[in-house]
C-alpha cells in the first residue's frame, strides 16, 4: 500500500485523480493532508478542518465488479468501513445518515465524497475521499459536528485511526469483490440513522413534510414511507433529512 503525505494541498481527492491520469497508481493508494485549502463536500460543498487535528485523506480503489449504475455500494461499503473503525475505536452512538454521513451521538463526525472514474464508458476505480474529525474540539456552532476527542477525552494519533480505517476498508470492499451486494445493503440499511422512526424532511421546493425511513435502492435512492402509506424513492436532490 502506497501512502502519499502532503502537508497541505487543495483537495485530496482532486490531487489523487490528476496522479491516476498521469501513472497507474496500486490499488489502495492513498493521499492523505495535514490541511486542505478547497475540500470538497457532497453537492460542491466544502469540508473545513483545523490543520493537523483531524484526518484528511482520499484512496484510490479500483473498481471492477461494478457496473456504472451500481457505484452506490462503494458508498455503502466506505460508510460501513468507517462506522466500524469508529466502533473498534469505541466510539459511542454512532450511526450513517443517508447517504453517507457518520454520525456520533446525532452529531457529524465523518464526511465522504466519492469520485467514480470512467475509462471507455466503464467503471474502473473510485476516489474515496473522508475528512474524520479526531483531535478538533471547537466547531462553529451552526455546523452540528464532533470529533472523536470530544467524545471520548482521548487524544489520538492519527496514522493509527488511518491504519484501522484502511483495514475495515480492505474487509468491507470484499463484500463487492465477491458480489455480496444483498448482505453490503443489509447492513447499510441497518445502520441508517432515524430509520423506521418518525422523521421531518424538506424536498426541493423547502417544503416539510414527515415520513419513515424504510432503506435504499440500490441506486442510492433513499426509501420514504410517506403519511398516506405511500412508498416513495428520493435522491440525494430531492430530499433533506432534518434533525
Amino acid at each position: 500500500m502506497k501512502i502519499i503525505k502532503l502537508d497541505a494541498i487543495d483537495s485530496t481527492n482532486s490531487y489523487l485523480r490528476a496522479l491516476s491520469t498521469r501513472e497507474i497508481l496500486d490499488d489502495y493508494t492513498v493521499v492523505t493532508a495535514r490541511f486542505q485549502t478547497a475540500g470538497k463536500g457532497q453537492m460542491g460543498t466544502q469540508w473545513v478542518v483545523e490543520q493537523g487535528k483531524n484526518l484528511t485523506f482520499s484512496v484510490f480503489k479500483k473498481i471492477e465488479q461494478l457496473e456504472n449504475n451500481q457505484g452506490f455500494f462503494i458508498s455503502m461499503a466506505t460508510s460501513l468501513a468507517i462506522y466500524h473503525a469508529l466502533k473498534q475505536l469505541q466510539i459511542p452512538k454512532l450511526a450513517i445518515k443517508w447517504p453517507n454521513d457518520i454520525l456520533a451521538d446525532n452529531h457529524k463526525i465523518c464526511g465522504i465524497l466519492i469520485e467514480n472514474v470512467i475509462q471507455n464508458n466503464k467503471m474502473t476505480a473510485a476516489v474515496i475521499g473522508i475528512g474524520l474529525n479526531v483531535n478538533q474540539l471547537q466547531f462553529e456552532t451552526h455546523f452540528r459536528a464532533t470529533s472523536l476527542r470530544r467524545n471520548t477525552g482521548i487524544q489520538y494519533d492519527l496514522n493509527e485511526v488511518l491504519f484501522v480505517i484502511l483495514a475495515q476498508l480492505k474487509a468491507f470492499f470484499q463484500f463487492i469483490e465477491t458480489q455480496s451486494f444483498e448482505q453490503l445493503q443489509h447492513a447499510y440499511e441497518s445502520l441508517l440513522f432515524r430509520k423506521d422512526k418518525p422523521s421531518t424532511f424538506l424536498n426541493a421546493n423547502n417544503e416539510r413534510f414527515m415520513g419513515f425511513i424504510k432503506g435504499v435502492e440500490k441506486s442510492g435512492k433513499l426509501k420514504v414511507l410517506l403519511e398516506d402509506d405511500v412508498l416513495k424513492t428520493f435522491d440525494l436532490k430531492e430530499i433533506k433529512l432534518l434533525y
